[in-house]
């Protein structure tokens, strides 16, 4: 046999399938509906019809069945499956009824005038009608996902989970998973802090108490999982529930974020494991503003780095204010690849130019420029690993400091709107190459700043460690546990700030708004973290216990890492911004500013490749007096 003819009976037995469904959907339908028509008459006269009627009541299921039947098709309710039923289903449904019995009704005062239906008649028969429908569709919906629910479709028993929030996200996720059965989720009962909701039903799933009270009702109730519904709740309230769980050898999994949800990258039903970003998360704040859409909007936007952890997030972020073009600059072309496909498949596609090029190669970045003509450029190219950097200074001078000196004079050159400078904390009273290069790269936009005829506004934005970045703690610490232990930890009593990356990089667009030039912002970063207790923290989620199935060792600090990063210089002044989260800096002298970014170029950039590492660092100490270089 061919395999059009294969095909072809495929096509023809499918379509018998259809037919037959919609013949017992027509039937269904019929009978309840001549049901509705003939109780109709019973309940207006009293269950006694006299004979008269009893001949219109035969003549009006004639007129009005087929009507009825009509409008149904109309309402396109035999389009839609019958097992799934919800609130706008129920207005087609009276819509479709309504209409059916006006018509009916007209059609019969003129087929027949002497005799038509009491108005008494047609009013109940709507009334009927519509509840018979609508209970149909609503038994069926439960069946579906009471009864059907119990098994998934491959056969494999469900998963029996606690729900932890009773509020509009916990409600919206059981919501979810009772219409969707194949997902293989049901919720026996939700806990919440609020005793208001407690011993009321949220789509016929009971508050029983607080989640104090997940030991009771688990012996009670055979619980395998714990989803934590709770966006609103701090991070301490987090940690304190994750224990709860832990402590009952059940696994905690979590709903996505609200930013999340919101921006349409996941649904309510995607749950995950508990990560240390929900431990330490803040409040959040909506980061969106018309400013930062009149900034992008149309516009041709540049971002460096466009690979990595912040650079990456800025093109997500980026790309939802509907830039004219989107370019991506970024040398690794691994990086580029994996971010260039995720706004392709986001549909950007359109918008976006992925351009593999190296920001010291300025000839590269002058014909970038020329072809593109960007207004607003965000750069966050750079070399940010700490120890690496504090071996090869040289290199951090080059990328941090020359780079961004390059392409900041090209921006002022070619008269960019706006210069966004991701700086570091580790620029305050630097110990570290890393941060003493970036320290040079803000000296150098201040310069540029107050430069005769610069048009561009240069703004740099420090701010702390971004949770999961790449060449971070955390993702280190993950793997030292993966393979056993030991977690190395530098010191007992080094401090970290961080920050969530949509966090950060939402509150970057919001100083891009902010700044007229010259200004350097420092964000909001909450209290910083001890390290050790981010080990153990990440331990306890990986159903372990710290120091008994993993080790925690102190290896000691090393070359230019401090034990706690500050906000700012003895000599600089933070100022509060309209943004809660954000700080500005008083604008340093422009005269030091240009005299010390003119001697960076001759002293440092100009001798780069001949000094050697100790001699770089000292040379970079009588530039940068709070530089506090580690020499061997």
């Amino acid at each position: 046999m061919s395999i059009s003819s294969i095909n072809s009976a495929i096509g023809r037995a499918t379509l018998v399938e259809q037919v037959t469904r919609a013949l017992g959907l027509l039937a269904l339908y019929v009978v309840i509906l001549a049901a509705c028509q003939y109780a109709a008459y019973e309940i207006r006269f009293d269950f006694l019809v006299p004979p008269d009627f009893q001949h219109e009541r035969l003549l009006s299921l004639v007129v009005n069945l087929p009507v009825k039947i009509g409008f149904l098709v109309l309402f396109r309710q035999f389009g839609s499956l019958l097992t799934y039923f919800s609130v706008p289903d129920m207005v087609k449904i009276a819509g479709a009824m309504a209409a059916a019995n006006v018509v009916s009704f007209i059609l019969r005062t003129g087929l027949t005038p002497g005799l038509s239906s009491p108005r008494g008649v047609i009013l109940m028969d709507f009334v009927l009608s519509v509840g018979a429908l609508c209970l149909l569709r609503l038994m069926l919906r439960i069946y579906r996902e009471r009864y059907l629910s119990g098994i998934k479709r491959d056969g494999k028993p469900v998963r029996r989970i606690a729900v932890l929030g009773a509020g509009d996200a916990g409600a919206q996720f059981v919501r979810e998973i009772q219409a969707k059965p194949a997902l293989g989720l049901q919720a026996v009962f939700f806990l919440d802090d609020d005793a208001k909701k407690h011993r009321h039903d949220i789509y016929g799933v009971s508050v029983m108490g607080a989640p104090e009270d997940l030991g009771r009702l688990k012996a009670e109730n055979r619980i395998d999982a714990c989803v934590l519904a709770m966006p609103s709740a701090s991070g301490k309230r987090i940690q304190e529930i994750c224990r709860l769980v832990a402590a009952e050898g059940l696994k905690a999994e979590i709903l996505p974020s609200m930013a999340e949800l919101a921006s349409g990258r996941v649904q309510v039903t995607k749950i995950r494991p508990v990560q240390v970003e929900d431990l330490l998360g803040r409040a959040s704040v909506d980061l969106r503003s018309d400013a930062v859409a009149a900034l992008i909007q149309d516009k041709v936007v540049l971002v460096t780095g466009a690979g990595g952890s912040i650079g990456s997030e800025l093109c997500r972020q980026l790309a939802t204010y509907n830039p004219r073009r989107l370019l991506l600059v970024e040398q690794a072309e691994g990086s580029l690849f994996l971010i260039e496909m995720e706004l392709n498949e986001s549909g950007l596609q359109h918008r976006i130019v992925p351009l593999v090029a190296d920001i010291l190669d300025l000839p590269r970045m002058e014909a970038i420029f020329a072809r593109y003509a960007p207004q607003v450029i965000f750069h966050a190219a750079a070399h940010k690993h700490v120890f690496m950097m504090e071996r090869q200074p040289g290199e951090a001078v080059k990328n941090n400091t020359m780079g961004t000196r390059q392409l900041a004079e090209l921006a002022s050159a070619r008269g960019i709107e706006t210069f966004v400078f991701i700086s570091t904390d580790k620029a305050i009273n630097p110990t570290s190459v890393m941060g003493v290069s970036k320290r040079l790269a803000e000296i150098h936009l201040q310069a540029l700043q107050h430069r005769p005829g610069n048009g561009t506004h240069f703004i740099a934005v420090r701010f702390g460690n971004v949770l999961g970045s790449s060449g971070s703690v955390i993702p280190i610490f993950k793997k030292q546990i993966a393979g056993g232990g030991p977690v190395t930890v530098t010191h007992p009593d080094v401090t970290r700030y961080f920050m969530t990356i949509p966090e950060a990089v939402g509150l970057v667009l919001q100083t891009a708004v902010m700044g007229r030039g010259g200004e350097i912002f420092v964000l909001d970063m909450g209290k910083p973290v001890r390290i050790v207790d981010l080990a153990r923290q990440l331990i306890e989620l990986s159903g372990l216990r710290p120091d008994l199935d993993i080790e925690i060792k102190v290896i000691g600090l090393r070359p230019g890492e401090k034990l706690f990063e500050e906000l700012q210089h003895h000599s600089e002044l933070l100022k509060p911004t309209a943004h809660a989260r954000v700080m500005l800096l008083a604008q340093a002298d422009a005269a030091s500013t240009s005299d010390t970014s003119s001697r960076c170029v001759a002293e440092i950039e100009g001798r780069v490749g001949e000094l050697e590492a100790q001699q770089l660092k000292l040379a970079i100490k009588r530039l940068v007096p709070e530089y506090t270089p580690h020499l061997d």
